[in-house]
């Protein structure tokens, strides 16, 4: 049996790093495409569930990170599950503008090993510098 069996308070029966940070998949509801990873700590979290939106925490801003605070590009989320063992989030989440990745593409994930190189096989939708300004 998990913690997340045990009855134990939402928040406590996940397993947060050393740092306090637990990591977070972003899917899209209706693709289901993985269009991010992030970490969240316990305030992210909470404010994730409170607000409907997604809100992550920056490791090298060090601070929470509202996704879309700056592009727009929100994330409404649908649902959060955690993996079996509670170390793993996974939201799935509808994505404002159809784009998750500060590249101006929808996903993260948009470059696909071919042979012995990494190769960005997903367009750009939008240049980032008309989504995060000059």
């Amino acid at each position: 049996m998990s913690d997340l069996d045990t009855g134990r308070a939402w928040l406590d029966a996940l397993k947060w790093d050393e740092q306090g940070m637990i990591p977070a998949i972003a899917q899209d509801a209706g693709s289901g495409r993985v269009v991010m990873f992030a970490f969240m700590n316990r305030q992210a979290l909470q404010e994730t569930v409170s607000s409907g939106s997604a809100v992550y925490w920056s490791r090298s801003r060090q601070r929470l990170w509202r996704k879309g605070e700056e592009s727009g590009n929100r994330q409404r989320v649908r649902s959060i599950r955690a993996d079996c063992d509670g170390d793993v989030l996974l939201l799935s989440i509808d994505q404002e503008g159809g784009i998750a990745c500060h590249t101006g593409r929808e996903s993260c994930f948009f470059h696909q090993l071919q042979g012995q190189r990494w190769v960005a096989v997903d367009p750009v939708l939008k240049d980032p510098r008309d989504i995060y300004g000059k």
